[in-house]
């Protein structure tokens, strides 16, 4: 009997996967689109018993291949680009997939976890709890997790297995490399100041100061660790919020970020002021084409998930950057 992890390729599959195997965990089917072909580093040091592409897996399901042969679902495939105008190819990656295994887990009686998004919330001008009055998202990718919770809700009360969907905020971490400029502004950080002695944010927006705009930056790390507490809790179910529940804003990435390499470097850490004096921080300006689509501020209410009992602290930015610059520079 097998996990399935989709995504398995990517940036938060693969760190499931990673710590999986952690447990002793091997029997896993890695489902993802290696069309990208050097996403296989993602999986060269991890242990599965099979891979297979996301469309043959959807076929091999909805055929009844797999029955009976898997215990659970950890389904992190998507397209995540908050970018992506394709409505059509939004809606069938993230809306018509994750219902398909949906069914297939009720079938089966088996646990569902899967990813949803914070961008389900848009600007949060009512907040960021797990509501409907809560909820307006900016762009198709954000609407296309939302729509799959909305149906999800509709059917609560007729579930006949464990369905947890996880909106995850600002996640950074190992494993990213690949996300383009959709990875995170701490890998973003590192490489900028790795190459030029120097790093880059947007000027201010939305009444914000240069770089002040603020961020619920979650470690993968915890991400990690709140799927598997649900794997092992499969009797809790829901839809919940997945973030550090701190807003931070983006010069304190930049500065956890800068002064974890002139750590490294063996040179005193600057502040803020210190950084912008010398050059080393400096500001461009904000980018027509995010205007009225960007989110200046979040902040994760985990009312619902500590009440679920999950318990764990959430890493900081200046404590889960850092150790994520660590594990770059150890590499």
């Amino acid at each position: 009997m097998s996990i399935v992890v989709t995504g398995a390729a990517g940036f938060i599959g693969s760190n499931l996967v990673k710590a999986l195997n952690a447990r002793g965990e091997t029997d896993i089917i890695a489902v993802d689109n290696l069309t990208r072909g050097d996403k296989f580093r993602n999986l060269a040091d991890c242990q599965i018993a099979h891979y297979v592409d996301k469309e043959e897996f959807l076929a091999e399901v909805v055929g009844g291949h797999w029955d009976g042969e898997i215990t659970a679902i950890l389904h992190q495939g998507a397209c995540s680009d908050t970018m992506e105008h394709n409505g059509k190819y939004m809606m069938d990656n993230n809306y018509q997939y994750t219902s398909l295994l949906l069914e297939f887990c009720q079938a089966e009686e088996i646990p569902f976890l899967y990813a949803s998004s914070a961008a389900t919330y848009g600007p949060g001008k009512n907040g960021f709890r797990e509501e409907p009055e809560c909820e307006g998202p900016l762009n198709v990718y954000g609407y296309s997790k939302l729509l799959f919770d909305q149906v999800l809700r509709q059917r609560w009360d007729s579930l006949t297995a464990p369905v947890a969907g996880f909106r995850y905020f600002n996640v950074y971490g190992a494993r990213e490399w690949h996300k383009g400029r959709m990875a995170s502004v701490a890998f973003h950080h590192f490489n900028q100041y790795r190459e030029t002695g120097k790093v880059k944010l947007f000027e201010g927006a939305d009444g914000y100061p240069n770089g002040g705009q603020m961020r619920d930056f979650v470690s993968v790390e915890d991400v990690v660790k709140v799927n598997l507490w649900f794997l092992d809790h499969p009797q809790v179910c829901g839809i919940f919020n997945v973030g550090s529940g701190r807003a931070q804003p983006f010069n304190d990435v930049a500065v956890a970020a800068v002064n974890a390499c002139r750590k490294h470097e063996g040179k005193a850490p600057l502040n803020l002021d210190a950084m912008v004096a010398q050059g080393i921080l400096e500001y461009t300006p904000f980018p027509e084409a995010l205007k009225g689509k960007y989110q200046s501020f979040t902040q994760a209410d985990l009312t619902r998930l500590r009440a679920a009992g999950y318990t764990a602290p959430m890493l900081s930015v200046e404590d889960g950057v850092a150790n994520y610059i660590q594990q770059m520079l150890a590499d």
